[in-house]
């Protein structure tokens, strides 16, 4: 298909919810004529926003702003999901809403589309905390992660700036469940690390969507990435891995990363720096260059030989 005749296909969007105990999780499905037989992509989201924000956000006169969209039009369906105390999903529990919540939000998550969908390995795409998401989800259920893609993600947080400014109000975290957020807060994401990588009218639609639905965000994340790290062991990650790193990010330290990276096991891996990139990638004014450094990820033939060590 022609980018001319992909962008041009219609794209169905289908909500589901889903129970993990009592906890009701909403679930949000996108693909081009019918869902079966297709490749399947989670995406998951950060410590900061929910789901569609992040992965269907739209901004008139910004062409392809819906990565969920942009992949369907490819051939894939799309499903993303909101986390426990964020967006649609329930907020009833008094409780942190941690990395490994998460993950059990993604296990939940994925149960129920196998169910639903007959899907049982997702190419899987997390940002910033949700990367930790994914990646604790990798690890306990490598058999539904084919491929794993970590973008804006961090593993130790040495020579993390935007973690060391962080880790300053640590205490104030601890004490309550959620935070408070509004529009100023959502700019700060862009202008803490690189202001120019991103549009002011992308900042504008992506705030008003992240606040048309919630007013506050859990404290886990933060917690977690503020004093429990690392959460995740590279080691455990077996499958096919990318590691994107924005060029001006903050959280993601690049020497970090590296050795990160090297502790992966598996030989089909890629480490990629995004030039222009600062923290919330699909938001950026590069954000097409992400696009296609996660399709071609994505979409790449495993290799037909990696010899006797693997």
């Amino acid at each position: 298909m022609s980018a001319q005749a992909a962008s041009a296909a219609p794209v169905t969007g289908v909500e589901h919810w889903t129970h993990k105990g009592d906890v009701r999780l909403f679930l949000w499905e996108k693909f081009v004529g019918s869902p079966e037989g297709k490749p399947a992509v989670l995406f998951a989201h950060g410590s900061s926003m929910a789901s569609q924000p992040t992965f269907d956000l739209t901004v008139p006169g910004r062409a392809d702003s819906s990565v969920m969209d942009w992949f369907a039009q490819r051939g894939f369906v799309c499903w993303t999901v909101d986390m426990e105390g964020y967006g649609r999903s329930d907020k009833k529990r008094d409780i942190f809403c941690d990395i490994a919540n998460g993950a059990d939000d993604l296990a939940a998550a994925t149960d129920y589309i196998l169910g639903a969908r007959g899907c049982r390995s997702f190419l899987t795409y997390g940002i910033s905390s949700g990367a930790l998401r994914a990646a604790l989800f990798a690890q306990r259920h490598p058999d539904r992660v084919s491929k794993l893609a970590l973008d804006a993600y961090v593993w130790t947080g040495q020579g993390a700036p935007t973690l060391e400014q962080r880790r300053k109000k640590l205490p104030e975290f601890m004490a309550k469940k959620r935070r408070p957020i509004d529009r100023a807060f959502v700019y700060s994401i862009f202008e803490r690390d690189h202001p120019d990588c991103a549009e002011k009218r992308v900042v504008d639609a992506f705030a008003d969507a992240i606040l048309a639905l919630d007013d506050s965000m859990p404290n886990g994340t933060y917690i977690d990435m503020c004093s429990k790290l690392p959460v995740n062991d590279p080691e455990k990650i077996t499958m096919p891995t990318l590691v994107l790193r924005g060029q001006y990010d903050g959280i993601a330290s690049f020497d970090d990363l590296v050795e990160f990276f090297k502790r992966l096991p598996n030989p089909d891996k890629q480490f990629t720096v995004m030039a222009g990139i600062s923290h919330a990638s699909f938001q950026q004014k590069n954000y097409l260059m992400v696009y296609h450094i996660l399709h071609a990820y994505f979409t790449r033939p495993a290799p037909a030989y990696v010899g006797n060590d693997h």
